[in-house]
C-alpha cells in the first residue's frame, strides 16, 4: 500500500512538473512592443530633491516624497495638479508630466514649447521661458532663466520674454549651435552656457567645402532629394570655430583656433574667465588641451599634450573641484586605461588619482570637502559596473556597491546617499536600492521581479575564451528553450565588434535583448563575442584594429566559432550570422571570408567600403585612403564578393545618414556583375536604424530568414 501511494505521489508530482513546463508561455517578438509585463520593475520619475536627503517618485497617481530614514509623505496628487492645470488655462491631465526639481518646493516641466515652474505649496504655475522642443539643440540656463536654442542653421536666446538672434547667417552652410565633427570625440551638442550664465559659447561650422550627399525622400508625389553634409574619408571637411557670446553687450568673440583642428570637449572655468578645448588634429593622433581667454579669444596656454601612433580619443570635459577655480580632474587613457588625473589651471599635474588595468566609465563628482571622488568603473570586472570612491589624499579606493552586476547610481547633492538600479545575468532583472555613501545598503526601494519567469526561454551563460595573444574574450551563449544536450541545434552568431561598443555585460539577459532571447526560444543556440577592438577594455585591446578593420575582429570571432564547434549539441553545418552597422560589416565579412562556416547571414546598414564612410570615424581607425591604401583594399568587401557562397540578405534604411545607402547598393551591384545571388530589403524613410513598430517588422523578417534558410 505504501509502495502504491509512493508511486501515485511520484506520478502526480511528475505530471505537475510536466504541466508546469507545458504551461510556460512562448515568447513572441510582439511581446517586446505590446506587452509591458515582459519588462522589469520600474520606479517612475525617481530623483533626489535638491539640497536634501529626500527623494521623490510618482506612484499610483501621486508624487511622493520619502526620507532616507523611510518617512513617506504625499506631495501632490494628480487630481490636484489637474485642477491647477485647468486654473492656469491648460487642459486637465490624467498623468504627471516629466518633472524636474528646481528647489525643495518647486518643480519645472515643459508643455507646448514653454518651460513652466510649479509651486507645490502655492499650487501656482508660472511661465518661465520659451522652450522650443522641435529645435535640434536646446540648453536652458537656470541662473538667469534663459534658453539657447537652434532654428535651422542659426542660434537664438530667449530671456525676459524676448527672443534675440545670436547669429543671422543666410548661408545654410554656416551652422551655429549644433553638433560638429559628426558627434565624435565626446561631442554631443553645440551650446555651452558658462557656469553663472553670463556668457554663451557655441560651435559654428562652415560646411561649404563638404560634399552634399543625396538622400531620397519618397513621401512626395515626385520624390525629393534631401541633401545631407557627408565628408567621406580623405575628402574635404568642415571648418569649426568656437564663439563666445555676451548676452548683455550682444558682442561675440571668436576663439583663436586652427581651422584644421577638431575642437572637442568644451569646458568653462567656474569664474567664467577661461574656456578650455581639447584640440585634436585631423589624424587623431595629437591632442592639445588649450586654455583660452573668454573675453579676448586669445590662446593663453597649452596645458598638456597627448600623442599616440594609433589614435588619441578625448571623450570628457574637465571637472573642476567644488568651489575651486584652479584645480580640475582630467580623464584620459594616456597610461592605457581611462583614469582620473588632478591638474591645476596652469597645467601642472598634481597627482594621478586612479590607476590600474581597468577604466572609469562615468565621473560622478566630489564630496563637499573635495576629499573623495566618486566614479563608476570596471575595476572588479570588465562586464560589471560598480560605484567607487577614491581618497584624494592617499589614493585609497572603496567599492560602494556590493552585488555583482551592472549598477546605475545617482548621488544626492551632498554625496551622502545614492540610489542604485541593479541588474545582473543570474537573478536580478532590475532592483532599486538605497545606500549611504559609505556603501551600506539602507533599503530596497523596489524589489526585483523576474518578468520572463513564466516564459519558455533558454539559459544565458557568460564566460571567456582566449584570443591568440592570451587575452580574455567575453562571450554570451543562450541555450535553446527546452534544451536537450542529445540534440543538434543551429547557431545564430550575433555580432557587432566595433569601437566603443560592448555587447556582453553582467546585466539582465546578459545584455542580449528580446530578439536574441526569442531566437533561442525558437531552438537556436545564440552566441555573441566581444572581440578585440570593442569597447571598455583599455587602449591595447581596443586599438589593435588600427589601419586593418576586420582582420583581428574576424580572427577573434572564429575563436568563438571553434569553441561552438566543440560543443556536442551544435550542428556545425548550420551556422548563421547577424549584425547591424559595424556588425553588418562584420556579418558580411564573415560570410565572404569564412564561407565554409557560415551558411546564412543578415547584414543591416553594413559598411562595405570604408572609403565611403565619414572622416571623423573612418580616418581615426583607418587613416586616409591615400595613407593606407592596402588597409582599405583588404577591408573592402567588394573585393570579396566572389567568395560568397551562402544565403546573404542585406538590409538598409533609404534615408541612412550614417552608413549611406551607397554601401549596400555597391555590394548588390557587384553581386549582379559576378552573378552572385543575394537577397535585399530596404526600409523606406528610415535612417541608420529601424525604430518603432517598424522594428517588429524588421525582426520578424530576420527571424523568418534564418528559419527559412538555416
Amino acid at each position: 500500500m505504501n509502495i502504491l501511494r509512493s508511486f501515485i505521489l511520484f506520478t502526480i508530482i511528475g505530471l505537475m512538473g510536466l504541466n508546469a513546463l507545458a504551461q510556460k508561455k512562448e515568447l513572441k517578438l510582439s511581446d517586446a512592443y505590446t506587452n509591458p509585463e515582459v519588462y522589469p520593475v520600474r520606479i517612475s520619475q525617481l530623483q533626489w530633491i535638491p539640497s536634501s536627503s529626500d527623494y521623490s517618485f510618482v506612484e499610483d497617481g501621486k508624487l511622493k516624497k520619502t526620507s532616507v530614514k523611510g518617512k513617506e509623505s504625499i506631495l501632490l496628487e494628480i487630481a490636484t495638479l489637474s485642477a491647477d492645470f485647468e486654473k492656469a488655462g491648460f487642459k486637465a491631465t490624467k498623468r504627471f508630466p516629466r518633472l524636474q526639481w528646481v528647489s525643495s518646493s518647486t518643480l519645472s516641466f515643459v508643455k507646448a514649447d514653454t518651460l513652466y515652474e510649479y509651486s507645490i505649496s502655492e499650487h501656482s504655475i508660472k511661465n518661465i521661458c520659451y522652450y522650443p522642443t522641435a529645435s535640434d539643440v536646446i540648453k536652458y540656463e537656470k541662473n538667469h532663466k534663459q534658453t539657447a536654442f537652434t532654428r535651422d542653421n542659426n542660434l537664438y536666446i530667449f530671456a525676459n520674454g524676448k527672443e534675440t538672434a545670436v547669429t543671422s547667417e543666410k548661408d545654410p552652410n554656416i551652422v551655429s549651435g549644433q553638433t560638429v565633427s559628426r558627434s565624435e570625440y565626446g561631442i554631443t551638442h553645440g551650446i555651452f552656457w558658462s557656469p553663472k550664465g553670463n556668457l554663451l559659447a557655441f560651435y559654428q561650422k562652415d560646411e561649404s567645402n563638404v560634399t552634399d550627399y543625396p538622400l531620397v525622400d519618397i513621401d512626395a508625389r515626385v520624390a525629393e532629394v534631401k541633401n545631407t553634409k557627408y565628408p567621406m574619408a580623405g575628402m574635404k571637411t568642415e571648418v569649426v570655430k568656437l564663439h563666445v557670446y555676451n548676452p548683455t553687450t550682444q558682442k561675440t568673440v571668436v576663439l583663436d583656433t586652427d581651422d584644421k583642428m577638431y575642437l572637442t570637449n568644451i569646458s568653462w572655468s567656474p569664474d567664467e574667465k577661461y574656456v578650455f578645448i581639447q584640440v585634436l588634429n585631423r589624424a587623431s593622433n595629437h591632442m592639445w588641451l588649450n586654455k583660452y581667454d573668454a573675453s579676448s579669444g586669445k590662446l593663453v596656454k597649452t596645458l598638456l599634450e597627448e600623442t599616440n601612433d594609433r589614435w588619441v580619443e578625448p571623450q570628457n570635459q574637465l571637472h573642476f573641484l567644488n568651489g575651486s577655480n584652479t584645480q580640475f580632474v582630467y580623464l584620459s587613457q594616456q597610461d592605457g586605461y581611462m583614469h582620473a588625473y588632478l591638474y591645476d589651471i596652469e597645467g601642472k599635474l598634481i597627482k594621478q588619482l586612479t590607476k590600474g588595468d581597468w577604466i572609469i566609465t562615468d565621473y560622478l563628482g566630489f564630496d563637499a570637502k573635495n576629499t573623495k571622488l566618486y566614479f563608476m568603473a570596471t575595476k572588479d570586472s570588465p562586464i560589471e559596473r560598480h560605484l567607487y570612491s577614491v581618497k584624494v589624499k592617499d589614493g585609497g579606493i572603496s567599492k560602494l556597491t556590493d552585488t555583482h552586476g551592472t549598477h546605475s547610481v545617482t548621488l544626492n547633492d551632498s554625496k551622502q546617499y545614492f540610489t542604485d538600479i541593479l541588474s545582473n545575468n543570474t537573478d536580478i532583472a532590475r532592483e532599486y536600492r538605497l545606500y549611504s555613501s559609505k556603501g551600506k545598503m539602507l533599503k530596497v526601494l523596489k524589489e526585483n521581479r523576474s518578468p520572463l519567469k513564466e516564459f519558455n526561454v533558454g539559459e544565458t551563460i557568460i564566460s571567456t575564451l582566449k584570443a591568440d595573444d592570451g587575452t580574455d574574450l567575453y562571450y554570451r551563449l543562450i541555450k535553446p528553450a527546452n534544451f536537450d544536450s542529445t540534440k543538434k541545434y543551429p547557431v545564430l552568431v550575433y555580432v557587432y565588434g566595433g569601437p566603443h561598443v560592448q555587447m556582453i555585460s553582467d546585466s539582465w539577459m546578459g545584455g542580449s535583448g528580446f530578439f536574441l532571447q526569442y531566437m533561442a526560444s525558437k531552438g537556436y543556440v545564440v552566441f555573441t563575442l566581444d572581440n578585440r577592438g570593442s569597447g571598455n577594455r583599455g587602449f591595447k585591446f581596443e586599438s589593435i584594429i588600427h589601419a586593418q578593420l576586420g582582420v583581428t575582429e574576424m580572427k577573434d570571432q572564429m575563436v568563438g566559432v571553434e569553441y561552438l564547434k566543440s560543443l556536442s549539441y551544435v550542428d556545425t553545418a548550420r551556422f548563421g550570422v547577424d549584425g547591424w552597422s559595424f556588425g553588418g560589416f562584420m556579418a558580411t565579412s564573415l560570410m565572404t571570408h569564412h564561407a565554409e562556416t557560415f551558411k546564412v547571414g543578415v547584414a543591416g546598414g553594413p559598411v562595405i567600403d570604408w572609403k565611403y564612410y565619414e572622416i571623423m570615424y573612418g580616418e581615426r581607425y583607418m587613416d586616409t585612403p591615400e595613407q593606407n591604401a592596402e588597409g582599405y583594399k583588404n577591408s573592402n568587401l567588394l573585393n570579396n564578393v566572389d567568395k560568397l557562397e551562402g544565403r546573404l540578405m542585406l538590409i538598409h534604411g533609404t534615408m541612412d545618414p550614417t552608413v549611406v545607402w551607397q554601401h549596400s547598393l555597391k555590394f548588390i551591384q557587384e553581386c549582379v556583375k559576378q552573378q552572385k545571388q543575394v537577397d535585399y530589403f530596404v526600409y523606406p524613410g528610415h535612417g541608420h536604424n529601424v525604430r518603432g513598430m517598424d522594428r517588429l517588422h524588421l525582426e520578424t523578417k530576420i527571424a523568418r530568414y534564418f528559419d527559412d534558410f538555416l
